[in-house]
């Protein structure tokens, strides 16, 4: 059959397609794709192409579809499955395939978020990355798997146990927990994540040196909702600062941090993460640079004498999965929070290319239908023009400004699709 999609040549070089994909095999299933998300991680993907770790080398010639925060509709299902997985089910995948680095969206000529339609291989089922999942909306069950990467990074994290070999996972209860670089869609789903976890630290500090961005985060998740669930929440930017670190120490009373999140590629952010780490710290690299020879300066004293851990995260189990979508469609976490922007399969080659570019937090397109890139606080403006938009205006205001299920609803109904 003929879909459309996006596909990787070559270093930044990403076609919107029309192309054929093959008859599913008995062991395969067809998948519909109805929401992908942009990711950061994406644009890191294009910008390094074939040297990234999950590309292959003949992309040239074998392009490969991008996209991997995405859901939709099972489609067709292969003879193998019939009694597993049933056609017209919503669906979610686990982007990070165990015991392997290949994964969708970077790896495979049919496998990606973002197309109409996509094939996902007999082994990829058969290690339980294809979910069925029932939620109000395709977007929810998409940024379930932005959301459990980061589910997966503090689970990641570790202690010792005193007396033994052993480790305690997780971050450290009533300790102090920091996230450097976190006033970006991602931190703050993280902050959300921390407030409504039963192991809570004592305090959670959030920096970023975008005082826009950090202002707009501590307007929406203020101190005293911090106060609230029992943790002292502190928001600072470190370039106000000569060195930021004296300053970060002393919100702990000089103790230092026993978690620390790293959420901006800099490596100077990881260096200040390193010099604030507490006896027993442990450091998260969650966000990392396209350069494969990304280098920071690290103090191995800490290492040896403060019993200080480096680990880094970029994805999860399927139990992060399984979390995250059960914070989601309890109302735990609303994922529409940092959704600013909303697009069409016509949009994603740009939205990719010019990802940091473009104002705003979160983009997320519908495969299924053509717009442009638009922005949700522009809605009530373009109504003049097409009444939609002034449907889809009044639903986000009826929900805060936010996109919501009636929205997607409404504009998967009136777009074109194919």
């Amino acid at each position: 059959m003929k879909v459309k999609g996006v596909r990787l040549y070559g270093v930044k070089d990403i076609r919107l397609e029309e192309f054929e994909i093959p008859e599913i095999a008995e062991d395969e299933i067809l998948l519909k794709i109805e929401c992908n998300g942009i990711a950061v991680s994406t644009l890191k993907e294009i910008t390094l192409a074939q040297r990234h770790l999950r590309v292959p080398k003949n992309i040239k010639k074998n392009p490969v579809l991008i996209g991997h925060e995405f859901s939709g509709m099972i489609a067709k299902v292969g003879t193998r499955w019939k009694e597993d997985y049933q056609e017209g089910k919503q669906f979610v995948l686990v982007p990070e395939i165990p015991h392997q680095i290949e994964s969708p969206g970077y790896s495979y000529p049919y496998f990606g978020g973002a197309a109409t339609y996509c094939i996902i291989p007999a082994d990829v089922i058969e290690k339980g990355c294809l979910l069925q999942y029932e939620a109000d909306s395709f977007y929810e069950l998409a940024q379930a798997q932005a959301l459990y990467s980061i589910v997966g990074s503090f689970h990641s994290n570790y202690h010792s146990k005193e007396g033994t070999h052993d480790h305690i996972s997780g971050i450290k209860e009533g300790g102090n927990t920091i996230i450097l670089g976190g006033a970006g869609p991602m931190g703050l789903m993280a902050i959300r994540y921390v407030l409504g976890m039963k192991k809570k630290p004592r305090r959670l500090v959030i920096t970023d040196t975008n005082q826009e961005r950090l202002e707009k985060v501590r307007k929406m998740i203020p101190m005293q909702e911090g106060t609230r669930h029992g943790i002292e929440l502190y928001y600072i930017n470190p370039s106000m600062f000569a060195d930021s670190v004296p300053v970060l120490l002393a919100i702990t009373n000089e103790k230092g941090y026993d978690d620390v999140f790293v959420y901006a590629p800099p490596k100077c952010v990881a260096e200040i993460g390193n010099r604030i780490m507490a006896m027993d710290g442990c450091m998260n690299i969650y966000a990392s640079t396209a350069d494969k020879n990304y280098r920071a300066g690290m103090n191995i004293y800490g290492s040896h004498y403060l019993k200080t851990k480096l680990i880094g995260s970029s994805g999860g189990l399927r139990s992060d999965l399984i979390e995250a979508l059960n914070l989601i469609t309890t109302g735990k976490i609303n994922p529409a929070v940092g959704i600013t922007h909303i697009g069409g399969i016509n949009a994603i080659v740009d939205t990719t290319l010019y990802l940091k570019k473009i104002p705003g937090s979160k983009k997320i397109t519908y495969p299924q239908i053509n717009l442009p890139l638009t922005a949700i606080e522009d809605f009530g403006k373009l109504a003049e023009k097409d009444p939609v938009f002034g449907e889809l205006d009044e639903s986000c205001k009826r929900h805060g400004g936010l996109w919501n299920p009636e929205a997607e609803e409404i504009l998967l109904d009136h777009f074109k699709k194919f």
